[in-house]
């Protein structure tokens, strides 16, 4: 990265800056010696003038204040509209290149799909999620993604490969699953999982950061093969299929060599044209790719940034939740698991969360986007597990995140407030590479709210909402995340709280369904003792112990008579 040189009055304002300066002066450009020499004779000839810059710059650098508004449908409208302006009609994905994955954005058009049943919004998420997964940015021998394609096509990435990139398209590909059943999604949700944990598993159940992109100073090393490797490794007959379905040639695709992909590659199509049943052709492409990978792990490996951060970590916690139990996968949740109590273990300090570990070290209080995230975790582990602990914990999180953070304008403010007194306190709404804190926050304290029947909680959302109105609606697409807990509140929600025997086979049945399907208006409570529920959602306390199990349908927190036909429902909890 380029560095930075601030100089700052004795009260600690900054009067100049600058990125990088050379040693001595050339091109008409001051060297770092004479820049010192000319600011400290500045400072010297005319203290005063400095000081009327660094109060100019002090009060330039503090946040506009922003009137609160209101948000409605239209700007969810307008969101994807304009998603479908920036829509690739050819390869997927928004824009032209370089193009980042935003998983944010699909998982937006999913739930604007479930809103308002609009075709387009469905192509637009699967389009772009079958594009990313035939592409080079996506390793087809080692799994998982790296962190953007510099191309249209979505075939030559930047290799450095990101946990919270694969965790959000890990998210984003089991909700894809979940809205279509395609067997591809469920495939590369699992290979993504398989890929952190393979790689980037970290001590004690936490994830590692990241992989770099380069190996022996060369980046795309480690994952570029000369087809003559190939074959000689495979043998002319699988050598020459291998090619064939992934684009291997001579030439190469990348500096002369190739990045396995599967562009235009019609598998189906391939098999077909040499007499191959598509099935057996697809397990002897997989005994190629284990024989090419085991070759590839001889390889130099790329460095590992071996932080455990909060925030990501945190994001890889939500997607094994959330992939254990759409995909019934129990491994998931242990790792989930693990992956929470070491950020307990070792990110916590008197209750106060930081924001890194590395080598037994702790360090920084944690931001917005940790608790924000952490929270998310919570809320996905509650719905995995129906264990109430996890809604007691992020009834906790919620809390020291509205002690810590908010403004009473609306929103939260990115530092703590016991943290560094600075000049501007900032506050981040964009979604970019990742869903800023704000957004998840205003997204999962109306999950929350929904679910413990907590109304502040509810105009806490509201509120964070309001207050950025006036950022979403000058650029909607720019805030899919956030348009997420809009969503929330625009569309009428359902909820149903079930109490007694949750192994009751019909009554198990029931809630794998709903932890299965893609349901992000429906909330549920299940526990075996109502007075266990009623502590963490108190709007639960009029239901009493009975025999057997009971189900309660209810809406805004407001409960009718138990319910005692199952298909009835299933039909109101699983209606599209």
């Amino acid at each position: 990265g380029w560095p930075l040189s601030v100089f700052l009055t004795p009260d600690k304002k900054p009067f100049y800056a600058g990125t990088y300066f050379p040693p001595t002066g050339r091109f008409g450009r001051p060297g770092f010696k004479e820049l010192l020499q000319l600011i400290s004779d500045q400072y010297q000839r005319a203290p005063e003038k400095i000081a009327d810059v660094a109060s100019k710059i002090a009060a330039g650098l503090k946040p506009r204040a922003t009137a609160p508004g209101e948000l409605g449908e239209e700007a969810v409208h307008t969101c994807f509209h304009q998603l479908q302006q920036a829509f690739d009609d050819k390869y997927g994905g928004f824009g032209i290149a370089p193009k980042f994955p935003t998983p944010h954005n699909l998982m937006f058009l999913l739930r604007y799909h479930r809103w308002t049943k609009a075709p387009a919004a469905l192509e637009m998420a699967t389009a772009t999620l079958d594009a990313m997964a035939n592409g080079g940015i996506y390793d087809h021998l080692g799994y998982g993604f790296c962190r953007y394609s510099t191309d249209r096509k979505w075939l030559i990435p930047h290799f450095e490969k990101m946990l919270y990139d694969n965790a959000l398209l890990a998210i984003a590909y089991t909700e894809g699953w979940q809205v279509t059943g395609r067997q591809r999604y469920m495939t590369v949700a699992r290979e993504i999982l398989d890929y952190c944990q393979r790689v980037l598993a970290g001590p004690g159940g936490s994830f590692l950061s990241a992989e770099d992109a380069d190996s022996e100073g060369v980046e795309g090393k480690f994952y570029a093969w000369e087809a003559g490797e190939i074959m000689e490794i495979l043998g002319r007959e699988q050598g020459q299929l291998f090619c064939e379905a992934y684009n291997i040639s001579e030439k190469g695709n990348f500096e002369g060599k190739n990045i396995p992909n599967l562009i235009d590659t019609d598998l189906t199509q391939v098999a077909n044209y040499h007499n191959i049943e598509p099935e057996l052709f697809k397990s002897m492409l997989e005994s190629s790719r284990q024989k090419l990978f085991a070759v590839r792990e001889e390889r130099v490996h790329p460095h590992k940034d071996d932080k455990v951060l909060t925030a990501w970590n945190a994001l890889m916690i939500s997607a094994l939740a959330l992939a254990a139990r759409t995909f019934g996968e129990e491994e998931y949740l242990l790792r989930a698991k693990a992956a929470y109590a070491f950020i307990e273990d070792n990110l916590t300090e008197s209750g106060r969360l930081l924001v890194r570990w590395r080598q037994g070290e702790a360090k920084y209080r944690a931001y917005i986007d940790d608790y924000a995230y952490l929270l998310w975790a919570c809320n996905e582990l509650y719905a995995t597990t129906w264990d109430l602990s996890w809604l007691a914990r992020a009834r906790e999180l919620a809390a020291h995140m509205l002690a810590l953070f908010w403004d009473e304008e609306g929103g939260f403010y990115f530092y703590g407030s016991d943290g560094e007194e600075l000049i501007s306190k900032p506050k981040e709404i964009y979604d970019g590479a990742m869903p800023s804190g704000n957004s998840v926050a205003a997204r999962e304290l109306m999950r929350l709210a929904r679910l413990t029947g907590d109304t502040e909680l509810q105009e806490v959302a509201e509120k964070i909402i309001r207050a950025f109105a006036s950022q979403v609606l000058h650029y909607p697409a720019g805030h899919t995340h956030l348009l997420q807990a809009l969503l929330l509140a625009l569309v009428p929600g359902r909820e149903a709280v079930v109490v007694g025997e949750l192994d009751h086979p019909e009554i198990r049945q029931l809630l794998q369904e709903v932890q299965r399907s893609f349901l992000p208006e429906v909330s549920v409570l299940a526990a075996a003792d109502p007075q266990e529920l009623a502590h963490v959602a108190p709007f639960t306390a009029g239901i009493k112990s009975t025999l057997g199990t009971q189900v309660y349908l209810c809406q805004n927190n407001a409960c009718g008579l138990p319910e005692t036909d199952i298909a009835r429902i299933r039909t109101q909890l699983l209606q599209s």
